[in-house]
């Protein structure tokens, strides 16, 4: 499974993203993922929603095996149910 994670730097929701994903990264062999700083790497809030298929208003936005699954409280609902991770 890989996980690629679209956010920016200061937000809180990314930073608890990013530390799920390293959890998990550290527990499961079958998982990774890819951190991307939409600031760093140029990409918009247009370019993302080209890629998700509708309106973007938040980050991150987190796709897992290519296929959108939203921000991430919908990642970490995600986890608890597929990935038997218990927060």
């Amino acid at each position: 499974m890989f996980v690629v994670i679209f956010g920016r730097p200061g937000c809180p929701y990314c930073v608890r993203a990013k530390d799920l994903a390293e959890k998990l990264t550290e527990e499961r062999d079958d998982f990774n993922y890819r951190y991307v700083d939409i600031h760093a790497e140029g990409i918009t809030k247009a370019d993302l929603e080209k890629t998700v298929g509708k309106p973007v208003e938040t980050v991150p936005q987190i796709f897992i095996d290519q296929e959108h699954i939203g921000g991430c409280t919908d990642f970490e609902a995600y986890a608890k149910e597929n990935l038997g991770l218990f927060q």
